[in-house]
C-alpha cells in the first residue's frame, strides 16, 4: 500500500507531503500499534512511526 503523509504541526517539514509505503508483517498485514499509529517506510529506506490519521491512500 502506498500513502501520502500529510503531517501534523509536529511533523518535520521533509516528511510533509511524502510518499510511503506500509511495512508489513510476515502474514501481509500492516503494522500498526493500539493507539493508532503505523510503521511506513519513506524514500530513502528512512522508517518512521506515523499517525494512522494523517495517511492517505493513493489509488491505484
Amino acid at each position: 500500500m502506498q500513502y501520502i503523509y500529510l503531517g501534523d504541526r509536529l511533523t518535520d517539514p521533509v516528511l510533509k507531503g511524502q510518499r510511503c509505503k506500509a511495512v508489513r508483517r510476515a502474514d501481509g498485514k500492516c503494522i500498526r500499534g493500539r493507539n493508532g499509529s503505523m510503521l511506513v517506510k519513506f524514500a530513502g529506506n528512512i522508517k518512521c512511526v506515523v499517525i494512522g490519521r494523517q495517511l492517505r491512500k493513493i489509488k491505484a
